[in-house]
């Protein structure tokens, strides 16, 4: 196939809604899922047997697997263990080095104030699987929770004939203390309301397709979730030094996750941006998931743009929010100062986004559709609650009782005022 280049400065309304309005595509499921998740809260571990013959055509006989996580583990070859173990490690140290400090902080006018962090009790980590192998999700989701403290991690994933022995041991080294073989939009809807097998949690994350993405939107509000994930995206910034077959491998490699990719390079040098078109063309056929690839290169929200400058791409990067940034440049360091809205930054040749999907240290559970703008993704925070602390002395609460009194009484609450007054007067 070829791609063509476009002109950043010649996109219509209609290309520019395709390449901005990237969406996780749960509107057309959203009725579904609703279905789904009402049966499971009504029915438990009845609706969940239901829908996995229906959906994975399989009898599930225990929906709690937590031993078979741990044979799993035993039966990997030593390779294996040794690079989910380095995953974890590197996963760990990054996302300890987030935990907060609790402080207190005494004033010379009478206050102490101060702030600290406690774990959430219970959480539920999904983590895509069935046949397919993802211990990449399940070691992001669950030892951020480990290192923030919780004292339950609950674990869904979809069942299968023969589960990934890799994605379930990946799951026990992480540190899951129950796994349930239950997936899709059932499986977010037993963590969020509890079954007879399924104990309740109050927090549920993960990565997911569409159905659980909606399921996620579905329970939000009963139960705390991290953020509503769409098809995965890597938008790369490249300047004239950058080599066009990295940033091809670059696309390529995002595309292989999903037809609904949306895998964007944008340069300023017209040779770089006609040469990475090439390098797409001659790398597309080595690769084993092609078909997928092809797909997701052809979607609207995919492409090659050229910028008239370096300063118009980095206003577009910025606009965009990626959920990856990959910035191949002479002065990288400089483009980051410019960028505050991006997923996960890459910098460099030798930074590739597949390091941070699998073992640099950070966390692959990122915000797409340009949630970047606002959030950020899964970290130890995620797994956090914050108390506030304060204790007023005698003159401090001297000090502080007219402007108190004063504002309690503009807002009409007297109340307030007098619990001031009886402590001064």
């Amino acid at each position: 196939m070829t791609i063509d280049v476009r002109e950043l400065a010649d996109l219509g309304p209609t290309d520019r809604a395709a390449l901005f309005e990237r969406d996780a595509g749960i509107d057309a499921v959203r009725a579904d899922v609703k279905s789904i998740v009402d049966r499971v809260r009504e029915e438990g571990d009845v609706a969940v047997r239901s829908f996995t013959e229906e959906f994975d055509d399989i009898t599930v006989g225990n929906i709690e697997c937590t031993d078979q996580c741990e044979r799993a583990w035993e039966s990997l070859p030593a390779d294996v263990t040794d690079a989910i173990q380095e995953a974890i490690e590197n996963v760990e140290s990054f996302h300890r080095a987030q935990v907060p400090a609790d402080w207190r902080e005494a004033f010379d006018d009478g206050r102490e104030l101060g702030r600290r962090f406690r774990p959430i009790d219970r959480v539920g980590v999904y983590v895509p699987g069935g046949a397919a192998a993802y211990p990449s999700s399940a070691i992001m989701g669950i030892v951020p929770a480990v290192v923030a403290g919780v004292d339950h991690i609950a674990v869904t994933t979809p069942p299968a004939d023969e589960p990934n022995p890799v994605t379930l041991g990946a799951i026990y080294a992480a540190g899951a203390d129950a796994v349930y073989s239950v997936g899709g939009a059932q499986g977010i809807a037993a963590l969020a309301y509890g079954t007879e097998s399924v104990d309740r949690v109050q927090k549920v994350v993960g990565p997911g397709n569409r159905w659980v993405t909606a399921a996620k939107a579905a329970v939000r509000g009963d139960v705390e979730i991290d953020l509503l994930a769409g098809p995965s995206e890597v938008l790369v910034l490249a300047d004239e030094t950058a080599d066009p077959e990295l940033i091809a491998s670059e696309l390529l490699a995002q595309a292989e996750h999903d037809p609904n990719a949306s895998v964007v390079a944008v340069t300023d040098d017209e040779e770089t941006a006609a040469a990475v078109t090439d390098a797409i063309d001659s790398q597309l056929p080595e690769r084993s998931r092609s078909d997928i690839i092809e797909e997701a290169l052809s979607n609207d929200a995919s492409g090659v743009l050229l910028a008239r400058s370096m300063s118009e791409a980095i206003l577009f990067a910025e606009s965009y929010a990626p959920e990856h940034l990959a910035i191949l440049a002479a002065d990288d360091e400089a483009i980051l100062d410019r960028i505050d809205s991006a997923g996960s930054v890459f910098l460099g040749p030798y930074t590739p986004v597949a390091a941070g999907d699998y073992a640099s240290g950070t966390n692959h559970v990122l915000p797409t559709s340009g949630g970047a703008r606002v959030t950020g993704g899964l970290s130890v925070d995620t797994f956090l609650r914050a108390t506030t602390v304060q204790r007023l002395s005698r003159d401090g609460l001297d000090d502080l009782s007219k402007t108190i009194t004063t504002l309690a009484e503009a807002e009409g609450l007297e109340a307030h005022a007098e619990s001031v007054r009886r402590r001064t007067d």
